[in-house]
Parts: structure tokens; C-alpha cells; sequence
């Protein structure tokens, strides 16, 4: 396919990301027309603008995140299965989370619960990269993953079992699960200026993931620093995938889908695809907010189940595809 100019792009998702925005406000067990919005005497206005409103940027922030994450590891690691989800970041950063839940600092304090989960999320970066070494194959980073994710498992289920009382036990379940459900402007006000920062600091490492489709000693050649770009990608994954988690929990999948969906329009530029992967993160986490919400059940699905769901199938044939590469 052929690539597309990336502000012809750019502009496509970001109204596409409005639409649905637009949509999400007038979504769910009670639809809201813009008629609601504008009348303060209608019931549905507080519904649209102290419930879906928050929940709306919050999905749009979180996405973002998520999605150019993913891309930055994927371009990092010139691996195709790298994510914060799949490679335990965010299970590392769910532990942290959960260990301050655990401990009920997390829910006496909200800024406690998010320090946790992003100094887990930074954690899990740097026990990622020195596990997998530096002449990393995607072999090496999946059983790096794969440790991380066991570590991370283990710690959530102990806590689980040592919980002191039932309402720890629920509030780690539903921190696992990952949603959207119930979010205010408290948690938007504490994630975005971290997911701010982090996807900003990802941003600084788009000319070194270009110099990195040539190796690591052909990006030193032209110039990059590899230990700075280290760094900043290992504080911009762990600032903005960390802030997410503290306040949906874990939702996984978005930062492998997002890059494999957007890369053939884009190009074969890592650095070129982070700011797509970051609109078309907010892309999907709408998308799929949107569809549990719609869904016909008592309870709402969790949306760290629902991308799970859809992410699954995913991952499957991606891995599948690989293997006919390879053969």
C-alpha cells in the first residue's frame, strides 16, 4: 500500500478521533442528542458533561498513550510484538498499582496510586531492556515479557491473597480488568500531565528510531546517543503507560494494534508513525468504549476484557504471519 502524506493522515484520524468523540457524548444506556447538551434543565446534560465528558478525554489521553507507546517499542526494538501490554510494562505498572491498593495508600491518596503504578511501569522498562540484552531478537524480548509478566502475575496474586479485607480484593480485580466506567475530572487532571510529558519524551526519540533501522552502530555513526535515547524512551513509556494504568487499570493490546493498522499508510519510518499511533490509540480506546457501553448486558464489560477480546485474535494472526515469514 501506498504511503500516505503523513498531514493528510494526521488530519483524517484527528477527525475521525472528533467524530467519534462526538458520538461517545451521545452513547450509552441513555442516548443524549445535542439538543441535551445545551438545555442545563435537561436530566441528560449532567450525564453528558460530569459523566461521558470525562470518561471521553480520558479514553481520547489514554489512547494516545497507549498507541504511541507501542509504536515506540515496536520501533526501539525493530520487533513487530513489541507493546507495553504484551512485554509486561503494563503489568509491571498494574503491580505497582496494586501494591499501593494493597497497602491503602493508593486509595487515601490518589497521587500515591499513580507514582506506584508509574515507578512499576519504569521498572518493568529497564528490567525489559536489561533482560533482553542488547542484541535483542524477538525471541529475547517475548521471553523477557513473558518473565515480567509471570513477575508481575505472582505479585498481584499474592497481594490478592494477602488481602486484608474484601474491598482491597474487589478494587484490585477491577484495577486488573481495566475500564473507563466512572472516571472523573480528578483522574483526567492526574494522568494527562504524566501522559503529556511521557508521549513528549517519545517524541524526542523519532531521528534515533529512524537511525535504528540501520543497527545500533549505524545509528552511532550518525550522530545518536544511544544511552540518552535508552532513557528517554524508558521514562516516556514509564510516565505515559504508567498514568494510564493508575487510572483505567490494565487495557492491553492497543499499542500492538495501533502501529501493524497505521505502518502501511505511513511508511517504514519508526519515527513517522508515532504521532499516527497516537491519534489512532485514541482512535481505538473510542471505539471500543463506545461498543461496551452499547453493549445489551446487566453490567457493563470491562474495557480492558473487551481489547483483550479483540486484541487476542490479533495477536494470533500476527504471529501466525510471522511464521510464514520465517519459513
Amino acid at each position: 500500500m501506498k504511503a500516505v502524506p503523513k498531514p493528510a493522515l494526521i488530519a483524517g484520524l484527528i477527525l475521525l478521533v472528533v467524530l467519534l468523540a462526538l458520538l461517545s457524548l451521545m452513547s450509552g444506556r441513555v442516548f443524549a442528542p445535542f439538543s441535551a447538551w445545551v438545555d442545563r434543565g435537561d436530566p441528560r446534560w449532567t450525564i453528558v458533561f460530569e459523566l461521558r465528558l470525562p470518561r471521553t478525554i480520558l479514553a481520547i489521553v489514554v489512547g494516545a498513550a497507549l498507541g504511541m507507546s507501542g509504536a515506540a517499542m515496536q520501533g526501539y526494538t525493530r520487533n513487530p510484538l513489541a507493546d507495553p501490554g504484551v512485554l509486561g510494562v503494563s503489568a509491571m505498572g498494574a503491580l505497582g498499582a496494586v501494591l499501593t491498593l494493597y497497602l491503602g495508600a493508593g486509595a487515601a491518596q490518589s497521587w500515591v496510586l499513580a507514582t506506584g503504578a508509574m515507578s512499576g511501569a519504569l521498572i518493568g522498562v529497564l528490567l525489559l531492556m536489561a533482560l533482553s540484552g542488547s542484541a535483542s531478537s524477538t525471541i529475547t524480548f517475548v521471553l523477557a515479557g513473558v518473565i515480567l509478566n509471570t513477575v508481575a502475575a505472582a505479585g498481584v496474586s499474592l497481594a490478592l491473597s494477602l488481602a486484608p479485607n474484601p474491598w482491597a480484593v474487589s478494587e484490585i480485580v477491577n484495577w486488573l480488568m481495566g475500564s473507563l466506567a466512572d472516571r472523573s475530572i480528578d483522574d483526567l487532571k492526574l494522568a494527562t500531565p504524566f501522559i503529556v510529558v511521557g508521549c513528549g519524551l517519545l517524541l524526542l526519540t523519532g531521528r534515533a528510531l529512524d537511525a535504528l533501522t540501520l543497527g545500533e552502530t549505524g545509528a552511532r555513526s550518525l550522530g545518536v546517543n544511544m544511552g540518552a535515547t535508552r532513557w528517554l524512551l524508558a521514562i516516556g513509556i514509564a510516565l505515559a503507560a504508567g498514568a494510564s494504568v493508575a487510572v483505567t487499570g490494565v487495557i492491553g493490546f492497543v499499542g500492538l494494534v495501533t502501529p501493524h493498522l497505521l505502518r502501511p499508510f505511513v511508511g517504514s519510518r519508526p519515527g513517522a508513525l508515532l504521532l499516527p499511533s497516537a491519534i489512532g490509540g485514541a482512535l481505538i480506546v473510542l471505539v471500543a468504549d463506545i461498543v461496551v457501553r452499547m453493549t445489551p448486558s446487566a453490567g457493563e464489560v470491562k474495557l480492558g476484557v473487551a481489547m483483550a477480546a479483540l486484541g487476542g485474535p490479533f495477536f494470533f494472526v500476527l504471529l501466525l504471519s510471522m511464521r510464514r515469514r520465517m519459513a
